[in-house]
């Protein structure tokens, strides 16, 4: 569980290049946001592509193994796809997919690790932990990265006039040395894979598949929290040195905060933190509604910044706990649900982005980025009694 966590929190330092700057890098040079939502199509669908092969792999691949590979692979898309000195739409497609293999390959095995190696009383703590380092890198890491880009832009060294694309390639090599980093950490872990082999099934248990509705409803907002504040900072703020002062505000308040619910937090205070999360984000989203200007779109970020961690913090142990319930009692391999799972997330974000895209084409893309995020913010409010129903019930059955 240690040597999870010390990987994850190396990994943690990866995330917001890919989250925040992927999106505003192809922002900068395709100049239109269709394109961010192909490039995020095209990442889902490559995680639905590794994360069923995963599964055949885990049958010959030790999953700590499959797991660096998924890490190394994130770093080698982006290095691929900020070399290539002109990118085409299908370059774009065919670099959305490679990233999103690689997190095809992470976060599955990640879900499988945390599932081997925590307990429901311990899911709080390690997944508050855990929250408590992305949510530090989501502050850090674009101040950092921000400040660098403003910095070259313009400088002259030996001659080379340096512009803010090819500061970009010197954040992807630096991204790339800290995910070789995570590969030796994770190496001093002992994880096992599934005893059960089979893992592909179309048939599940009631129980799970209400949480399949709760991951489409987490998809759903998935589509737009990759992309949406790169797109709206980057039409309505500033520059990319503005992602990371924005994220930084309120960041640190929200690390703390998360690293205590983590720890003090029960099982029974989920549903709880669960409702606060999702309300905070529903307020975001009616600012930004009202007022598409830069002080609507700050506040929608520092509420989405607190949303985030308080959402995954109680979303995951819920998940892993009907995971438990439900593989003991049907009989299978956990992968089977974590699988299955990523089909659900899919969803969602597909449905997601599709809402996004919809608009703004047919209505305007300032529609799209006042309207769309309010309507799924009011659908997430389905997921407060549905997620209180799930965890009543994994309970109860377990009894």
């Amino acid at each position: 569980m240690r040597t999870l966590l010390i990987t994850n929190m190396l990994y943690s330092l990866v995330l917001p290049v890919v989250e925040i700057f992927m999106a505003a890098y192809i922002m900068r040079y395709f100049s239109d946001t269709s394109y961010v939502a192909i490039f995020q199509v095209a990442m889902y669908t490559g995680i639905i592509i590794t994360s069923l092969t995963n599964g055949f792999l885990l049958k010959s691949f030790k999953v700590a193994h499959l797991y660096s590979f998924g890490i190394l692979l994130s770093g080698m898309a982006m290095v691929g796809m900020m070399l290539v000195k002109d990118i085409s739409l299908f370059g774009l497609i065919i670099s959305g997919t490679l990233i999103g293999a690689a997190s095809g390959f992470f976060w599955t095995n990640r879900y499988l690790m945390a599932l081997n190696t925590t307990t429901d009383d311990n899911r709080n703590y390690f997944f508050g932990l855990e929250s408590f380092f992305f949510t530090l890198s989501n502050i850090s890491v674009p101040l950092v990265i921000g400040a660098l880009l403003a910095s070259i832009d313009g400088l002259l060294i030996f001659g080379i006039t340096f512009d803010i694309l090819i500061g970009y390639r010197i954040v992807t090599i630096i991204v790339f040395a800290i995910t070789i980093l995570a590969c030796f950490s994770l190496a001093r872990g002992q994880f096992e894979n599934p005893i059960q082999k089979d893992f592909l099934f179309f048939r599940f248990d009631r129980l799970w598949n209400k949480q399949i509705l709760l991951a489409a409803l987490k998809g759903l907002v998935q589509g737009f929290l990759v992309t949406a504040p790169a797109m709206l900072i980057m039409r309505y703020v500033g520059k990319e040195g503005s992602l990371g002062l924005i994220q930084g505000i309120s960041g640190g308040l929200t690390a703390v905060l998360i690293y205590l619910l983590g720890r003090f937090a029960k099982p029974n205070h989920r549903i709880l933190i669960f409702g606060i999360g999702i309300t905070i984000f529903l307020i975001g989203t009616i600012i930004n509604g009202i007022e598409l200007s830069m002080i609507g779109v700050i506040v929608f970020v520092l509420c989405k910044v607190f949303f985030q961690p308080l959402h995954d913090l109680a979303y995951y142990p819920i998940m892993m706990k009907v995971i438990d319930v439900v593989s003991k009692r049907e009989n299978r391999n956990s992968y089977a649900y974590i699988l299955n799972h990523e089909f659900g997330l899919f969803a969602g974000r597909v449905l997601g982005l599709g809402l996004f895209i919809f608009l703004a084409f047919y209505v305007s893309e300032t529609f799209a980025l006042r309207y769309s995020l309010i309507i799924v913010a009011l659908l997430q409010m389905i997921s407060i009694p549905l997620a209180k129903n799930i965890m009543k019930q994994s309970y109860l059955e377990e009894k």
